[in-house]
């Protein structure tokens, strides 16, 4: 169920400067909105102080002295590479008597599941930062045992004794009964007020004290990194708005993030989700050509930056998931439901032990990048393997205001070559050299595009979903590289590449709503819940979400409420995520997903687990403009000779089409931040908003 207020929009979407800033592996993207204009840009990240790379953007565009009612959304990494690096701050992890080891036990999950002397894996919270408290409040909400005042002078002693930065606390139960949780905090706060407290029934109101309490921990682990470095970064923009987009698909006030700093560990991916499901309500909306394929909102994305390449299916909605992993950690908060793995266009490719070419997962980053970077890098990787043949322009990459060594790239894949090939010599003619070269060139990007593959299928067909009935849409700086034979792979006939494609996680910064994800567990049968009691108790939820926006400056007016509820069925583990409208739908809904999901639905009781709501504003009304309809053929503006093809290659300017204009496949579109491969059989119309639409020739 979803609710509006109103029609008009929130204090946020009124503003007409916005500037989306991305902070990725290798590159930092900017996409600004100035009243219906949009400017893109792009720096090498900075990764030991992110912020750096930002302000530099900043004076490049020449926004240093307009920083006056700009709103800036970002989307930062910052809270991902602590957890990953495992980098966070001391913390002390604060639970029942017995209890302390839950978060080294876990699950009992074994990464190798054969291997029986596996290494001890180090625990999250060292022993000496757990304490456990005299505290017990029952599966029914009672309180059987609280909190001395003795108890927690006892606390404050052992906090003082260890100085640490921050503190998770996470009682059982405190999702039903959150008392002896918030006399902890105030206790603290009280006696430490620059200590950082995490408390479990703000973080996830949830069931299970494992995925509970990492979540709790993480949030201590890493909040206080965040806010030192919104800080620093407000600082630096003043007097600039500052907001940080959430895993979600929405954004929080910069003051706010770090409170919740486990909802920003897919920022900058979720933002390209983002700017897709945007994109394509636009192209759905301008689509009156007859005789187009019939590009719909059912999208299969792949975000392929330098680093990574995350994989996601939006039917319609971003899809969410409360099961999602960062590291070695669950992380039961909403997000958005992707795969990620270690194929990007900065993935090393090299041989191993065994004399087979792999590719990633480890990258070559921003410094020193790509051996074509010339900044010191000497192997080989995925951009250094597309540049090798011809499908990358080494004198226009980013605009021409970077240029790419291809002797540099040549050299780095010759080693792999001949570690491939060891009959392979110098005194072999430069012929035969240059034919090795290329041919271990293509084989970085046949294994790379397989990497990719393997993840488009484990988001598509492993849920029960044909991708031929999906349309594939790449972004991020490389992508447009790969879709076509992705899509060869898959067998898909339809993609649609984007406008700004190369910069579409920062886009989806400017349109992304600002927006809380609450839940809260209830676990009880669906049928012997009441829709009074549940529309009551999703209210509940509903205020506290509609209060949060409002301290942050947000109007009631335009803001929108979604209802969903977790289910399973009894005795189940695992639970499906469906709206909530009433309990008959509700219920059919549910059997459907079941069904569509694990080819199989059961007539026995559903289960209600958690109650979900999410409360958005009215996001930045953005107009994209539309290019005039032309009836002449695209002008090429140069031929070019690529490894395979017979014939040389027209290369298109994407800024130079319109509206109308036909290619067909072999060519190469390229803009001043991506580069689109269409290969043979393939055929590219530019629709009204200048995204790419093709299509397989059969």
């Amino acid at each position: 169920m979803s609710r509006v207020n109103s029609n008009h929009s929130s204090s946020f979407s009124r503003q007409v400067r916005v500037l989306g800033v991305d902070t990725g592996g290798t590159f930092t993207d900017f996409v600004y909105y100035d009243q219906g204009k949009l400017t893109i840009h792009k720096v090498l990240s900075t990764p030991h102080a992110p912020e750096q790379a930002i302000l530099k953007g900043i004076k490049e565009l020449g926004l240093e002295t307009q920083l006056e009612n700009l709103s800036i959304v970002h989307g930062s990494t910052v809270a991902t590479n602590a957890v990953l690096e495992k980098k966070g701050v001391k913390t002390v992890y604060i639970t029942n008597k017995g209890l302390a080891d839950v978060l080294t036990i876990g699950r009992q999950a074994r990464k190798e599941l054969y291997n029986l002397t596996p290494e001890p894996e180090k625990p999250p919270v060292p022993s000496a930062l757990c304490y456990e408290v005299m505290s017990r409040v029952d599966a029914d909400a009672n309180n059987r045992q609280s909190l001395s005042s003795n108890e927690l002078q006892q606390l404050n002693d052992f906090i003082r004794q260890h100085q640490p930065q921050s503190v998770a606390i996470n009682l059982l139960f405190s999702f039903l009964n959150n008392e002896d949780e918030c006399r902890i905090e105030k206790s603290l706060a009280s006696a430490f007020p620059e200590l950082f407290i995490s408390r479990s029934s703000e973080v996830l109101a949830e069931y299970k004290e494992y995925e509970r309490g990492i979540a709790t921990w993480l949030n201590a682990w890493v909040g206080p990194l965040v806010q030192g470095y919104l800080k620093r970064l407000t600082k630096g923009i003043q007097p600039a708005q500052l907001a940080v987009m959430q895993s979600s698909g929405g954004t929080i006030a910069a003051e706010k993030a770090a409170d919740h700093a486990v909802r920003m560990l897919l920022s900058g991916p979720a933002g390209g989700l983002a700017g897709a499901k945007y994109i394509a309500a636009v192209e759905h909306d301008k689509a009156p050509v007859a005789d187009k394929p019939s590009y719909t909102k059912n999208l299969l994305t792949f975000d392929m930056g330098g680093t990574s390449t995350d994989v996601a299916v939006i039917e319609g909605e971003l899809q969410l998931t409360s099961e999602g992993r960062i590291g070695d950690y669950p992380v039961a908060i909403s997000m958005v439901d992707m795969h990620t793995i270690g194929a990007g266009g900065g993935s090393i490719a090299q041989v191993d032990a065994g004399g087979v070419l792999q590719v990633g997962p480890q990258s070559a980053g921003a410094a020193p990048g790509p051996a074509c970077y010339a900044q010191g890098g000497i192997q080989a990787t995925v951009t250094d393997a597309n540049l090798i043949l011809g499908r990358l322009s080494g004198d226009a990459f980013l605009g021409g205001s970077m240029r790419l060594d291809e002797a540099a790239s040549h050299n780095a894949i010759k080693i792999l070559a001949k570690q491939l090939s060891p009959s392979l010599s110098v005194k072999d003619s430069s012929f035969q050299l240059k034919k090795a070269v290329d041919e271990t060139a293509y084989g970085i990007i046949q294994v790379a595009n397989e990497h990719m593959s393997r993840a488009l299928r484990v988001m598509s067909i492993q849920r029960g979903i044909d991708p031929k009935t999906l349309v594939l849409v790449p972004f991020g700086g490389a992508g447009a590289l790969h879709v076509c034979a992705l899509a060869d792979n898959l067998q898909m006939s339809q993609a649609m590449v984007p406008v700004h494609a190369g910069v579409l996680s920062a886009f989806g910064m400017v349109v992304a709503p600002h927006s809380r994800d609450l839940s809260h567990t209830i676990n009880t049968l669906l049928e012997l819940t009441g829709e009074t009691q549940l529309n009551e108790q999703l209210k509940i939820l509903a205020d506290k979400g509609m209060a949060e926006l409002n301290a942050e400056g947000i109007d009631e007016t335009g803001i929108k409420i979604n209802y969903s509820l977790d289910l399973r069925y009894a005795g189940q583990s695992y639970t499906l995520n469906v709206p909530w409208t009433e309990l008959k739908k509700t219920l059919q809904d549910f059997h459907d997903l079941h069904q569509k999901r694990y080819g199989h639905q059961h007539d026995q009781a559903v289960e209600l687990v958690n109650l979900r709501v999410k409360v958005s504003a009215s996001p930045v009304t953005m107009s994209l403009p539309e290019l005039p309809l032309v009836t002449t053929e695209a002008a090429a503006i140069q031929q070019k000779n690529l490894y395979a093809i017979d014939e040389p290659v027209p290369v298109y300017q994407r800024e130079d089409l319109s509206y109308g204009h036909k290619i067909t496949g072999p060519a190469l579109i390229v803009e001043r931040v991506s580069t689109t491969w269409l290969e043979p059989n393939w055929i590219c119309e530019v629709d009204p908003v200048g995204n790419l639409l093709l299509s397989k020739i059969s």
